[in-house]
C-alpha cells in the first residue's frame, strides 16, 4: 500500500478521535441526541471549511463506533476513569473536555483491538490540541495508562 494512503488513513482515524471528543462534549452540553450530533458532525464538520481552513476528513466508521460505544458503555468507562483519578476528583468533577476525552478513549480501549499504546498516544495528541499550553496531556497519559491496564491487562 502506498505510504500516502497509509498516512491518509492514519490522519482520518486521528480526526475521527478528535471529532468524537468534540461530539461527546457537545452532547453533554446540549439537548442533542447521539444521532443528532453524529449527523451534524458528518454533514457539517468532516471536511468543512471554516475561516478559510479546511477541517480534516474523519474516518466515519471509527467516529460512529467511538460515539456509540462511549454512550453504550459510559457507566463502565466512567468507573474505570474514576479508579484512575484521585479520590478527590471523580470524573464528574473534572473538565468536561477531559471527561469527553476519557469516554472516547475508554470506548476504544474497551471495545477495539487497537493496541492500547496507539490509543493512548492518539488521545494524548487530542489533549494537546485542546490544551496547547497546559500540562493536561501528562495527566491524560497517566489516566489512560491506568485505564488501559485495567481494560486490557494482557497487553502489558
Amino acid at each position: 500500500m502506498p505510504k500516502q494512503s497509509i498516512d491518509t488513513k492514519r490522519q482520518m482515524k486521528s480526526a475521527a478521535r478528535l471529532y468524537a471528543v468534540q461530539a461527546l462534549f457537545q452532547m453533554e452540553h446540549s439537548d442533542l441526541t447521539l444521532d443528532q450530533v453524529r449527523v451534524e458532525f458528518e454533514n457539517h464538520r468532516f471536511g468543512a471549511v471554516y475561516e478559510g481552513e479546511e477541517m480534516a476528513e474523519g474516518n466515519v466508521d471509527l467516529f460512529r463506533k467511538l460515539l456509540e460505544d462511549a454512550v453504550n458503555y459510559q457507566a463502565r468507562i466512567d468507573q474505570m476513569a474514576d479508579r484512575a483519578l484521585v479520590a478527590k476528583w471523580p470524573i464528574a468533577r473534572i473538565d468536561p473536555t477531559l471527561r469527553a476525552l476519557f469516554r472516547a478513549a475508554g470506548a476504544e480501549l474497551t471495545q477495539s483491538e487497537t493496541a492500547p499504546k496507539i490509543i493512548i498516544t492518539e488521545f494524548i495528541d487530542v489533549a494537546k490540541a485542546f490544551f496547547e499550553d497546559g500540562k493536561e496531556h501528562k495527566f491524560v497519559n497517566g489516566v489512560l495508562d491506568h485505564m488501559a491496564r485495567e481494560a486490557r491487562p494482557e497487553a502489558f
